[in-house]
């Protein structure tokens, strides 16, 4: 039997199972098998043959906003696991963002915008290092990293912390800005969309975000050993995947007094400040990374493209 029909075989129920648990009544994934077997599992094959055992082997995935990288992340690891028997951990850097009450803080001594999480310099960036330091380690005991809760739009009590009890396999570390490299001082000045050209009238939002990606976040992507980016077609068709993505958000949250999900005209506003960096990804990030992933108007992958 060849190898990826084998692959397939073993890892279906579970990928399949995954899959439908992400589905709603209204929307439903299309074409999952060929997703599955045409797609990740060759790049699940691509990873497990560079994954060194005693160094455990980083991913970055990114794409923007709604492109589902949680989704094809989660099918990934289910593959790694199952039929590579490796050991994968995965996270997102929407994990790291500071408590709410460290953004306003943020927010009060820099710019106002700060208060709301998404664009770098709202993470708390350390917590990856140390992470990364610690399973470099020859006696690792176990670790914990935060987990981030956006129906509240804040930090889970430490008790609900993701809890790290051996060294992994394979990294995978997801987020619409992983991978994400500063821009040209000079192409800060036009302001792109109307929240810039309201709320950040002497540019210094874009410009203490753009020295974040020149500095800690620079840092920390260099640790990256592979880069995996889902390419949308136009930042337009990723609003209207990020709206259905709060509607489902919204149907899922539980704590209905405490609740942060935001509304349409939220959501289009939200977008704005990842906007910048997204567009720069679009034209840079599929010559940077090691695979890209072309997402066609359905959310379907329709091919991809392996750099290196």
């Amino acid at each position: 039997m060849q190898p990826i029909a084998d692959c397939y075989r073993k890892v279906r129920k579970n990928c399949i199972k995954f899959i439908r648990s992400q589905e709603t009544s209204k929307e439903k994934f299309k074409n999952k098998e060929k997703m599955i077997k045409s797609f990740l599992i060759p790049i699940s094959f691509w990873i497990a043959n560079r994954a060194k055992k005693s160094k455990p082997y980083l991913i970055g995935l990114s794409g923007g906003q709604g492109t589902g990288k949680t989704t094809i992340s989660s099918i990934l690891k289910i593959i790694l696991t199952k039929y590579f028997r490796l050991n994968v951990f995965k996270i997102s850097i929407d994990d790291l963002y500071k408590t709410r009450k460290d953004r306003i803080s943020l927010s009060k001594k820099i710019h106002p915008l700060l208060k709301t999480r998404g664009v770098p310099g709202t993470h708390d960036v350390n917590f990856m290092f140390d992470f990364l330091k610690k399973i470099k380690k020859k006696r690792f005991k176990h670790h914990r990293i935060p987990k981030f809760n956006k129906a509240i739009d804040d930090r889970l009590k430490r008790k609900s912390w993701y809890l790290i009890k051996r060294i992994p396999d394979v990294i995978i570390f997801e987020g619409w800005c992983v991978g994400a490299r500063a821009e040209k001082k000079n192409t800060l000045k036009k302001s792109i969309n109307p929240l810039e050209k309201k709320e950040d009238k002497n540019l210094k939002w874009r410009k203490f975000v753009n020295g974040q990606l020149e500095n800690k976040y620079k840092k920390l992507f260099s640790k990256l050993d592979c880069m995996l980016f889902l390419k949308a077609g136009s930042f337009k068709l990723l609003q209207s995947w990020r709206l259905k993505q709060e509607s489902l958000l919204k149907l899922n949250s539980k704590n209905k007094a405490n609740n942060k999900v935001m509304s349409k005209n939220e959501v289009l506003t939200f977008m704005q400040t990842y906007q910048r960096i997204t567009q720069n990804m679009f034209k840079f990030a599929p010559k940077y990374s090691s695979i890209v992933l072309n997402l066609n108007r359905n959310h379907e992958i329709k091919s991809i493209k392996y750099n290196k």
